[in-house]
């Protein structure tokens, strides 16, 4: 294997490498126990990560890390998974009781008659960009140029997608005048774009890191700051989070409490600690071949974190108008969606009292 391709296989394979350390032990290093909704074990909280080694879930592994859960008396099991939808394929199914993905999976649930909500809101702005394969740089300029392209996304059905059509649609390309690309992150993504499998595609942190370091890629929409945000989305988009089941919410208000004071805590770490003093908490696998690059990529995304865990509403409301301009299952009912009721302040707001 090429030594660049290894590197990025070792960031690509983080979160599984997790999975046999603090990804698949609770912090009292015991494996957590099944169960799922509603009737989860009650001394057990299992959350998917839709995504373990990427910057905008980050919040996830630290949190354990830091010892925040074992400090509540709270048993957590971190599971990753590769994309967004799979863990809300699991979160409805049972198999978990929270999700660490993005928010808007809970408007898209709701309008498919199941509901979910944000309980800690992790960063009011995607904190994804768009890349261009420098080989395609010169043609995409704009996302009008995309028609007849191969653009990649995590998966079918994810946020990335979600945000894909968006921009296409705005400039008036329809899904059936490019190809969406199953890309992945890390090492399948890069891979992808150097193999000309892709001509651009959505991807976060350190992906991005990456491949503006070699040259292989180069940015087009850059949503790790809210101005790159309100440019591209018209406002600001919620996005990265814990969302649970709104049944288990209410049946486990304790546990939940105990799970958000821990994120919060986190979050407020976050803020007032440098990247490299994060990278320093963070597990070594989570680097890969290039920990300078590691922080460089943390520098770029770090800032996409509040410090409260609040939903900003307006940036909710936002969300609910991008996912309604195209989603062929939240379109037809944008009226009809209770905004109020995909996402929590209850628990935030005591975790920061």
């Amino acid at each position: 294997m090429h030594k660049k391709l290894a590197g990025l296989a070792a960031i690509g394979m983080a979160g599984a490498l997790a999975l046999s350390g603090c990804a698949t032990k609770n912090d009292h290093g015991s494996s957590a126990g099944a169960g799922g909704g509603g009737g989860a074990s009650s001394d057990t909280v299992k959350i998917m990560v839709g995504g373990m080694s990427k910057v905008i879930y980050m919040p996830a592994a630290l949190t354990q890390q830091l010892g925040y859960f074992k400090d509540q008396g709270v048993k957590v099991q971190l599971i990753d998974t590769p994309a967004g939808v799979t863990a809300e394929t699991s979160l409805i199914a049972g198999k978990a009781q929270g999700v660490v993905g993005f928010y808007d999976h809970t408007i898209d649930m709701q309008a498919k008659g199941k509901c979910l909500e944000s309980v800690v809101q992790f960063a009011n702005v995607p904190g994804e960009v768009e890349m261009v394969s420098s080989k395609q740089a010169g043609t995409i300029k704009s996302a009008k140029d995309m028609k007849g392209k191969k653009l990649g996304v995590t998966s079918q059905g994810s946020s990335t997608d979600f945000l894909t059509q968006y921009f296409t649609g705005k400039a008036g390309i329809s899904t059936k005048q490019y190809t969406t690309v199953k890309a992945g992150a890390d090492a399948t993504f890069i891979a992808s774009m150097k193999s000309g499998g892709i001509d651009a595609g959505m991807t976060t942190d350190p992906t991005v890191a990456r491949l503006t370091k070699t040259g292989e890629g180069k940015v087009l929409f850059d949503m790790r700051t809210e101005a790159g945000t309100k440019k591209a989305l018209g406002g600001l988009y919620p996005a990265s989070s814990l969302y649970m089941s709104c049944d288990y919410v209410k049946k486990n208000p304790q546990q939940v409490q105990k799970v958000a004071n821990a994120f919060v805590k986190t979050l407020k770490w976050i803020n007032s600690h440098s990247a490299q003093q994060i990278s320093d908490k963070m597990p070594s696998d989570y680097k890969g071949s290039d920990p300078a690059l590691y922080v460089q990529a943390l520098k770029g995304s770090k800032g996409i974190f509040n410090t409260t865990g609040l939903m900003d509403a307006a940036g909710a409301k936002n969300a609910l108008n991008v996912l309604g301009s195209f989603s062929p299952a939240v379109k037809p009912k944008k009226d009809q969606i209770d905004i109020s009721k995909t996402y929590t302040t209850e628990f935030a707001k005591k975790a920061t009292s």
